[in-house]
């Protein structure tokens, strides 16, 4: 008889099981996937012992794709169809990128945000994303054992709703569940707070690849409370590469350069970049496609006054979120530096300078925000430990409001609100008889409503024609936990209603969704096969030599013939392994070992009847 087991409401049925998740860095120049493991927070590593992905994706004209390093490595030769830094392009539009005539990529302009032509077709910023997504949940599966039950990731603190809602499509494209959005600089705070047991006001300086944030936050007794948060959502170390492109165009006084040379150069001037972290000099050399010889020395101070102006530019953000937290820079305890570009030591001494005090360096600024998404990503997914009793208080970037007459911009919700977060303001009809009411959702901080973006428009219909000025109609915003907005308009002496969630257009539909899922599909089961192919060209590779070395060693217990028809199936194995078929691998490799299994047996013979030799019986026993 079976035992029937039994839990309580809302609890697993088997308490002692964890639930998998994981928080995922999803970076402009590398992403990272973390998870709580034994109560410890780690980031996960690929087959190689590699943390970091670089976020590169190459797309192949056989709709093969190349992710991370491969991808990398293809980068200079075929600078079109290799995507990097495409978390610029998230949610934007052609006229919203900065640097935009140095991109090699041919955009194509879409409502609300840019595509990229591809040797593979037409792809979305969201589609390129998603394969970088996919790559950290299949290493996580791996590393982990089994599903995941969901995924925290992160997102700059100053992307804005469409950004969002973008990454969010790109986690459903990669068979991710998203269980929170949650903005940079809060989960290295959470790295920090809970593994430095720290108490006071904080202030987190993140630098990334191609996103500037700062939050500044207080943390008390496990709470942790967003006070403010600024940013600039297009400011990052690549405009550091970009400002040493055009440095190195203007001193070798090169001519227009092809797209091979612009990423061959913007690869040199990133590691030159690297290594003035590290050293006074070095020297820059490439060699390109029309015979050009480039060969600069840089030192560190160069560097360090053609990038000042960049520099200067994180401060403002800086001294704008400690004025809206009410704090001066002598009240903050420590400032924790995130992202691989606060390596640079003009940046580590500017934000020295700015609060009178070192920063804190002592977790990996490449990881902490990884690490504190994997903490949050444990409790959301209930697997709470002694310890764990913490309250996450996080903040919208943006202020939120509605169109009013005039063209002007009412805002409902102020930033730095904590979410999740609902306010409601009344309204009320600007003509006599009207009977329908245009609301327009915008976001931004500027007065007039074509200075900020807009991210929905609908209408309240059936409004009973009243006089001017006497209806009433209630506009409520809802925030919820992820930054992402519903919209409600109801007249209140009627009860006519309208509502909306903002779905922001940024040229992706339900129906593009639906198509890039599909594809998603296929290209998983293109994936199975690659994956299927590399594992029996590794088996291949084992058994040949494997039978190699027994027939150098044991070889003449074969006769001719018998030596020939090994020959010929490892003929064949090699044949196979250079084909493209795992399942003519497979059968090759299997023919092999059935086809040795005789000489296995004499070999075994000859071992054993070797062991034996000249030794009794009784001493055998």
């Amino acid at each position: 008889m079976a035992l029937l087991q039994i839990s309580e409401p809302g609890m697993s049925p088997a308490p002692h099981q964890r639930r998998l998740a994981v928080g995922i860095d999803l970076g402009t120049t590398n992403s990272l996937v973390a998870a709580v493991r034994n109560s410890i927070p780690e980031v996960l590593a690929d087959e190689s012992g590699r943390t970091l992905l670089p976020s590169v994706v190459r797309y192949l004209p056989d709709k093969r794709v190349h992710i991370g390093y491969a991808a990398q490595e293809e980068a200079v030769r075929d600078p079109k169809n290799t995507i990097v830094s495409v978390k610029r392009f998230m949610g934007r539009g052609v006229r919203d990128v900065a640097h935009i005539e140095h991109s090699p990529y041919d955009f194509v302009e879409a409502p609300g945000m840019l595509q990229i032509k591809t040797v593979a077709g037409v792809k979305s910023p969201v589609e390129v994303s998603a394969e970088i997504l996919a790559t950290l949940r299949q290493r996580a599966e791996d590393a982990l054992g089994d599903d995941l039950v969901g995924a925290v990731i992160t997102v700059p603190a100053y992307f804005d709703d469409a950004q969002r809602q973008a990454t969010k499509d790109a986690a459903r494209l990669a068979g991710l569940e998203v269980l929170r959005l949650l903005n940079e600089p809060t989960a290295a705070a959470i790295a920090y707070g809970l593994d430095n047991a720290s108490e006071g006001v904080y202030a987190v300086y993140d630098l990334g690849g191609g996103t500037f944030d700062i939050s500044v936050l207080k943390l008390t007794k496990g709470v942790f409370e967003v006070l403010a948060t600024g940013g600039d959502s297009a400011l990052g170390g690549d405009d550091f590469d970009q400002r040493l492109l055009c440095w190195i165009v203007e001193q070798a006084g090169l001519q227009p350069l092809s797209a091979e040379d612009t990423r061959l150069l913007m690869t040199r001037a990133r590691a030159a970049k690297e290594a003035l972290s590290e050293a006074d000099s070095t020297v820059i050399d490439a060699v390109l496609t029309s015979g050009e010889i480039v060969h600069l020395p840089l030192t560190a101070t160069q560097f360090r006054e053609m990038t000042a102006h960049l520099v200067q530019k994180t401060l403002g953000p800086v001294r704008k979120a400690l004025r809206d937290a009410g704090v001066q820079p002598a009240d903050v305890k420590g400032v924790v530096l995130v992202g691989g570009a606060t390596r640079m030591p003009s940046i580590r001494k500017a934000v020295a300078d700015f609060f009178g005090q070192p920063p804190l360096t002592n977790l990996d600024p490449d990881k902490v925000v990884a690490l504190g998404a994997a903490m949050q990503a444990n409790l959301l997914a209930g697997n709470h430990a002694p310890g764990d009793d913490w309250l996450l208080l996080d903040v919208i970037p943006l202020s939120l409001g509605v169109e009013t007459m005039g063209g002007l911009v009412e805002k409902i919700i102020p930033r730095n609100s904590t979410i999740p977060v609902a306010r409601a303001q009344e309204f009320t009809t600007f003509k006599d008889g009207q009977t329908a009411m245009a609301i327009h959702v915008l976001q931004g901080e500027r007065e007039l409503a074509s200075d900020c973006r807009s991210l929905a428009r609908f209408e309240l219909r059936g409004i009973p024609p009243m006089v001017a000025g006497a209806a009433r109609i209630r506009v409520t915003y809802q925030v919820d936990a992820d930054g992402l907005l519903s919209v409600s308009a109801r007249e209140t002496l009627s009860g006519v209603e309208a509502s909306i969630t903002v779905k922001p257009s940024y040229g992706l539909d339900d129906d593009d969704i639906a198509r890039m899922l599909q594809d998603s599909f296929s290209q998983a089961e293109h994936d199975m096969k690659s994956r299927a192919l590399a594992e029996e060209r590794v088996e291949a590779q084992r058994l040949l030599e494997a039978t190699r070395s027994s027939l150098a060693t044991d070889g003449e217990l074969l006769s001719p013939a018998e030596r020939a028809a090994i020959d010929a199936l490892m003929a064949q194995v090699e044949a196979a392994a250079a084909g493209e078929d795992h399942v003519a691998i497979k059968a090759a490799v299997e023919a092999l070992s059935h086809g040795t299994d005789e000489f296995a047996a004499r070999r075994m013979d000859r071992s054993i009847r070797s062991a034996l030799a000249g030794r009794k019986v009784q001493e055998i026993g």
